[in-house]
């Protein structure tokens, strides 16, 4: 049985020694902890998987993160996608019951040792449960992964659906209590060193573990903070975290990213896996909007996120996405369309599972100042946020052991004001609250870009402050990007009784809870 899990290990010495809990004799806390996360692994690193079945033909599209050549039926999330991200989640939830299920049958005093797994697992876990939660709404959850915990009977595991707003409302109960007991927590040193070997994500660093409970908050509470029932809760609750530092610590800057990193090749991620996962099918071109916001403001990030076509001669090219689809396809040929940077991204070995990023909290607290009518504040975090995200793509590409690209542009000081000044990035000559939860949104939108593009679709959603225009699919009632996904088939299959009570709202314009606008 494995008792530490070291990153000069390989897949396959994993698997080896760690296998489905349910079936071993035994196992620990701390196992159980690390084989959680790696269970949910596609989730989070670039994988073939995760980008060529699910995002290249959702998010990708919906955010135009990418260019596409238009076809019919093409906003409809494919079966495959939604089947694959559900099941995932469910196996990632299984794992985590399991987690739940060990620690149960601990001493009282062994429950105290062993008490920041649990605080790090449920931070983890309840990351990944509002991921699907703002893709479906309501889901199966706090009756859900307990197939093991019932003994084997699936007839007392078929769960019900909660209520999106419930599963919130209890994550973010639990999240802020986790902000002061893990500040606090007294941490046996036996304890301290496993879990510093078990921790993936963070390596054991408790600071980072705060950071990582703290930003998670408020992503959530900045999701849901347009509605009645959590403004109140949100502003108070932001403000609190923003204004007290010390006691709730944020992803203030790049050094303190949460990012599930790639330490060495070949341990969790084939090695071209994301590369295959976004430019297989020509699935590696780039949009037009995103792309032309980016050229026409010399935005310092440009020739780290995308490079030009082959055949391009240096220009950079998006696709239309209005164009039909025989002149899309011809343009595709000519390979003069921009794409994704090899270099930094598409077949960067060591590109990491990106969790949350300075640029995005300094976008968060942006958008919180600007709402309490603290307009420098408002402006101090927005253009954090982008010298952060300008950083961070050359971060990027630091760690990047391929150079196929051309060398980027090197941004300087003078560059990055220049972009700040651009009469779409000024903050100045941004002149309502409007305008400038534009520029916000903006902002958001091209740091994700398709490295984040869930996170993109959530926040183009809830804003609804980014213009783009959509080519209309009249082949069928889905006209347009959708609001939500609709449950996989298996629900209807294996779960009918529960599903039925959900069935009425299953619709793909049906909007997120949080989705007010």
């Amino acid at each position: 049985m494995l008792v530490g899990f070291s990153v000069s290990c390989t897949t396959a010495d994993f698997e080896d020694n760690y296998t489905d809990p349910s079936k071993l004799s035994e196992t620990s806390v701390g196992k159980q902890f690390t084989g959680m996360i790696y269970t949910n692994r596609q989730s989070v690193l670039p994988t073939y998987w995760d980008y060529f079945v699910i995002k290249r033909i959702t998010s990708n599209r919906y955010t135009q993160a990418v260019g596409w050549v238009n076809t019919e039926n093409q906003y409809v999330p494919g079966s495959a996608a939604v089947n694959d991200r559900w099941n995932n989640y469910y196996n990632f939830v299984a794992q985590y019951r399991e987690l739940e299920k060990v620690y149960d049958a601990l001493s009282e005093e062994e429950k105290v040792d062993n008490r920041v797994f649990m605080i790090a697992a449920a931070t983890y876990f309840y990351d990944h449960t509002q991921q699907v939660v703002d893709l479906h709404g309501d889901i199966p959850w706090s009756e859900a992964g307990m197939l093991s915990t019932n003994g084997g009977d699936y007839t007392k595991s078929y769960a019900g659906y909660d209520k999106a707003s419930d599963i919130y409302t209890k994550m973010l109960d639990d999240l802020a209590g986790f902000a002061d007991e893990l500040r606090t927590l007294q941490i046996n040193p036996a304890i301290e060193i496993e879990f510093s070997t078990q921790d993936l994500i963070n390596r054991g660093d408790i600071d980072q573990w705060l950071k990582y409970i703290n930003s998670l908050r408020l992503r959530m509470l900045t999701r849901v903070s347009g509605t009645s029932e959590f403004s109140a809760r949100a502003k108070t609750e932001i403000g609190t975290i923003l204004s007290n530092p010390g006691q709730y610590p944020i992803v203030s800057d790049n050094d303190s990213n949460i990012l599930f990193r790639i330490h060495t090749l070949g341990t969790l991620m084939p090695a071209n896996n994301f590369q295959s996962g976004l430019e297989d099918w020509d699935g590696n071109i780039a949009g037009k909007a995103i792309l032309d916001h980016m050229v026409g403001n010399e935005d310092p990030r440009l020739t780290y996120v995308f490079q030009p076509g082959e055949n391009a001669e240096g220009e950079y090219l998006g696709l239309d996405p209005l164009m039909n689809p025989t002149e899309q396809n011809e343009l595709v040929l000519t390979q003069t369309l921009s794409i994704y940077n090899h270099s930094t991204i598409s077949r960067n070995q060591y590109f990491p599972g990106l969790i949350i990023t300075a640029a995005e909290v300094h976008l968060m607290a942006a958008e919180y100042y600007l709402k309490e009518n603290q307009d420098m504040m408002a402006k101090s975090h927005y253009e954090e946020a982008i010298r952060q995200s300008v950083d961070f793509y050359e971060y990027l590409r630091s760690i990047s052991n391929n150079a196929e690209s051309d060398d980027p542009i090197v941004p300087t000081e003078e560059s990055i004001n220049a972009y700040l000044s651009m009469n779409d990035v000024s903050w100045e000559m941004a002149g309502s609250s409007e305008e400038k939860l534009k520029l916000i949104a903006e902002q958001k939108w091209l740091h994700f870009n398709v490295v984040q593009p869930n996170e993109s679709w959530h926040e183009l959603r809830r804003l609804g402050k980014v213009d783009l225009e959509f080519w209309e699919d009249n082949s069928n009632q889905q006209s347009l990007p959708p609001s939500r996904w609709m449950y996989p088939g298996s629900e209807q299959t294996y779960n009918m009784e529960n599903y039925s009570v959900v069935q009425p709202e299953d619709k793909l314009m049906n909007t997120i809870f949080w989705d007010v606008n």
